[in-house]
């Protein structure tokens, strides 16, 4: 079964709540690949203004809407986690607003390689246009811990939230291929690696030639089923290879920083930083964000940024640049590689996120580039300012914005 998307290999990630999802989602994008996260877009329709807003608060009552106007989302988890009718009404409002806003994502994207993350994905008919399911599994015992230590929920509403989703079992019977994500990442990364191997097989079984990354490193073979039938290579436009700067200053360049750069990373980010970082620390934080790294020579990092795209929105996180470097150049390769990557990824704005203490000429460097000083009260729209808020978290913070695009997926209304 193919999917209903033309020209395009649809992958759907799927897998209970705390078994890893996102992570692996992140290393498809690492890879290539163009990924979306259905259930993000869920929380986005519910924002003030959005297409689901006010259905939900009509049926749900304004008792889920909190003083700041937003629909408070665990009042509202409160409500459809221990309700199956009250889940399935919520599902019903939000489910084709978000299957509208998926359509209009992998039709217009780039990539080859599309993956829609969804914990309902097996439920729904998301199945139905996907080219294969890949199943993240992981033993409960790391669903409890993970719930209770990374999202700080006590013991009782873990395995409330647990107990109300589909048994994992059930998951993994209808997966193409499932990657076991407990406790090692590097193991998980060797997983994912191998799959993608196979798809690019797949995809350039016409004698082309992918434009895709090649793996980063060697890995072991992970748990798979014979996958759907795919769309044939002739049918499709070559993947996406990640965004990289082609310029230099004074023999500096840009390139993405993989899991195989993890050491040099953890070395330049101590170095800078005066915090001890190891390789594997670096390793976890692939699961979560991207890098853009400016280097002199091949083991010699000048400049770095940590970066995601969540949401359609990008942030720039993380940025440690060598004093001895040309400021206003190396800030602007870096930057027009984030931006190169995330206008592919169809990201809506970017925000720059530095401390207080940042020197003056590398605030202007920014500046220079496009970004405008902004004040969270200045930010409208919700979704951009949750995400500014959440990595903000009360730090003294410059703030720095620039639109990237001006039309949104989920326009108010």
């Amino acid at each position: 079964m193919s999917s209903r998307y033309p020209n395009k290999y649809v992958i759907g990630l799927t897998g209970n709540i705390a078994v890893g999802k996102s992570v692996v989602r992140q290393m498809l994008q690492h890879l290539g690949a163009y990924t979306i996260d259905a259930d993000s877009m869920g929380h986005q329709a519910m924002s003030p203004g959005a297409p689901a807003y006010k259905p939900v608060v009509e049926t749900f009552g304004n008792m889920i809407v909190g003083s700041d106007g937003r629909i408070n989302r665990t009042a509202l988890g409160n409500i459809v986690f221990s309700n199956p009718e009250a889940l399935k009404k919520l599902e019903s409002i939000t489910h084709p607003i978000i299957r509208k806003a998926i359509d209009t994502l992998v039709t217009r994207s780039k990539q080859r390689v599309v993956v829609i993350e969804a914990i309902k994905l097996l439920e729904g008919d998301l199945k139905d246009a996907v080219d294969t399911v890949w199943v993240v599994n992981a033993t409960p015992q790391t669903q409890y811990r993970r719930l209770i230590s990374k999202r700080k929920m006590s013991e009782n509403d873990a395995k409330q939230r647990i107990l109300s989703q589909n048994k994992q079992a059930n998951k993994v019977q209808q997966a193409n291929v499932v990657i076991q994500n407990d406790n090692n990442i590097e193991d998980t990364w060797k997983q994912v690696q191998v799959q993608w191997s196979e798809i690019r097989k797949l995809l350039s079984s016409d004698g082309g030639s992918p434009s895709a990354p090649t793996s980063d490193s060697s890995a072991a073979p992970a748990n798979s089923a014979p996958a759907k039938q795919a769309p044939s290579a002739s049918q499709a436009a070559p993947a996406s290879t990640p965004s990289s700067a082609p310029a230099s200053v004074d023999g500096i360049e840009v390139k993405r920083g993989m899991p195989s750069n993890a050491q040099l990373i953890a070395q330049f980010i101590t170095q800078l930083s005066g915090k001890e970082v190891s390789r594997m620390d670096v390793m976890m934080s692939f699961g979560q964000k991207s890098y853009f790294i400016a280097e002199e020579s091949e083991d010699s990092i000048v400049a770095l940024m940590g970066w995601t795209v969540e949401n359609l929105v990008t942030r720039v996180d993380e940025f440690y640049l060598q004093s001895d470097v040309p400021v206003g150049g190396t800030i602007q390769m870096v930057v027009q590689a984030i931006e190169d990557a995330s206008q592919e990824l169809q990201s809506e704005v970017s925000f720059i996120f530095l401390m207080s203490d940042t020197p003056a000429d590398q605030v202007q460097a920014f500046e220079g580039s496009g970004y405008e000083p902004i004040t969270l009260r200045e930010i409208k729209i919700p979704a951009w300012r949750e995400a500014v808020e959440e990595t903000v978290a009360g730090r003294d913070m410059v703030v720095l914005r620039k639109q990237l695009r001006k039309d949104r997926v989920l326009q108010p209304i």
